[in-house]
């Protein structure tokens, strides 16, 4: 089966699927792709670890469930915009989760923030 190279475009003959011509290429393919990768979610990791850490030091460390006023969050900070996921509860709630924690919003402002234990 006759092929171009993915990253240098020089023609080779393989296997059906294979996509570069040497190790080489393919290696440094990867490498550039996972750089990319690592400055796009740069900023977006500090934002999310940001959050954990505010929530943790509302939490502390022996509390696994609080009820806040949603200005403290927003006095330290919080971003609101960035959590890993979330999942809709048994209530029709919307949990969002930052790593390990999650928090529901009530209606009257204030935040319920748990401690997710492994």
């Amino acid at each position: 089966m006759k092929g171009n190279c993915k990253l240098c475009k020089k023609s080779f003959t393989g296997r059906a699927g294979k996509i570069f011509c040497s190790l080489s290429c393919k290696a440094s393919y990867h490498q550039k792709l996972t750089l990319v990768t690592d400055v796009a979610t740069r900023d977006i990791d500090k934002i999310l670890h940001r959050n954990r850490k505010t929530l943790l030091e509302i939490m502390g460390k022996a509390s696994t469930s609080k009820k806040v006023d949603r200005s403290l969050l927003d006095s330290k900070k919080f971003n609101w915009h960035f959590i890993t996921h979330t999942h809709i509860n048994s209530q029709g709630k919307t949990v969002n989760f930052v790593y390990d924690f999650s928090y529901i919003i009530f209606s009257d402002q204030e935040i319920l923030i748990k401690k997710i234990r492994p």
